[in-house]
């Protein structure tokens, strides 16, 4: 059992910047990959950032690459996405989760309750 659980989350203007954390507990030592995903109002959810907890492999989806970068902190067992030059579409909930990957897809594993992220012009 795997919980994670998101913050950082808030209200932004274009152009600022935000850095979600999520912190991990419980069993996390067969863990393989985590991710960050987002969905916005009316839309499917989408895959943002994954990275590959031993290999430290990342991807990035095409609309957030160069502004946004994953990153974990295996001492305090949290990811974090550090996002920057938002944009208004960013605007969405954003979820952690960990699992089994391949690129941006992952599945099998736990998400979090997620976090708003609102971005405004």
């Amino acid at each position: 059992q795997v919980q994670l659980v998101e913050s950082g989350g808030g209200s932004v203007q274009a152009g600022g910047s935000l850095r979600l954390s999520c912190a991990a507990s419980g069993d996390t030592y067969s863990t393989t990959c985590m991710g960050w995903f987002r969905q916005a109002p009316g839309q499917e959810r989408e895959g943002v950032a994954t990275i590959y907890t031993r290999l430290r492999e990342t991807y990035y989806a095409d609309s957030v690459k160069g502004r946004f970068t994953i990153s974990q902190d295996n001492a305090k067992n949290t990811m974090y996405l550090q996002m920057n030059s938002l944009k208004v579409d960013d605007t969405a909930m954003y979820y952690c989760a960990t699992g089994t990957c391949s690129g941006l897809a992952l599945w099998g594993g736990y998400w979090g309750q997620g976090t708003q992220v609102t971005v405004s012009s």
